[in-house]
């Protein structure tokens, strides 16, 4: 088995990934890639930055990205987060507008939403890695395999959890969903690309409703 750092619980729920044929195949090829020179991000330590500030116990919501960013400094094993400091990406500038819409939220002059994952939003991209420049190039090394099974476990060990699948890739993955278990929302994707038809979905609020209803706190959505 690689010798993988990721917090505790979700290095427990997810052993038997780790101890997969496939999974090693994602360790040797990012191995052989460094070994070559080629750039991956996020770096190392925060290909499971996702995993590590959200335990599989506090998941409360689920938001489905498809690859990390591939440009410099950008990627941060969040899906559509950035560093502060960083420009903020189209997709999650239409993001918060939504949230300022939905919700009355103030629009934030970065793009860290590590406030969100800390209160338990699962920000998880399909492809952990990428490399540098290259988009969707990690998208065939193992990835899918791996975050597939996360879906699973989140459906199968949790109850009551909200997904949001945007997007024509994310909603794809509403098969892997016991929606008699859980609320799935979905909508178009938030790029610019979807000509605007994210905006709307109402999905903060909806989430928030759900998770209330069922006796779990909601998310402050607002980030500081």
């Amino acid at each position: 088995m690689p010798d993988v750092r990721i917090e505790a619980s979700w290095k427990e729920v997810l052993k038997d990934e780790f101890e997969q044929p496939y999974f090693e195949g994602i360790v040797s090829f990012l191995k052989n890639e460094k070994a070559a020179g080629k750039t991956i991000y996020p770096p190392g330590p925060l290909i499971f930055n996702a995993f590590d500030t959200t335990p599989f116990q506090k998941v409360k919501v689920v938001v489905l990205g498809q690859d990390p960013y591939h440009n410099p400094g950008e990627a941060m094993g969040l899906c559509f987060s950035v560093p502060k400091g960083v420009r903020i990406p189209p997709s999650l500038q239409n993001i918060y507008k939504e949230l300022n819409a939905d919700v009355g939220a103030a629009i934030p002059n970065h793009g860290d939403l590590t406030g969100w994952a800390h209160q338990g939003v699962f920000l998880l991209n399909a492809m952990l890695t990428v490399e540098k420049n290259r988009a969707a190039s990690h998208q065939k090394i193992g990835w899918q395999t791996f975050t597939d099974a996360v879906i699973r476990n989140l459906s199968h060990k949790r109850e009551n959890l909200v997904f949001l699948l945007w997007g024509g890739f994310a909603r794809k993955k509403k098969e892997l969903i016991d929606g008699s278990r859980h609320l799935i929302l979905e909508a178009a994707h938030p790029s610019p690309l979807a000509g605007g038809a994210f905006f709307g979905c109402r999905h903060f609020s909806r989430a928030n409703e759900y998770l209330q209803a069922h006796g779990v706190g909601g998310i402050e959505w607002q980030i500081d």
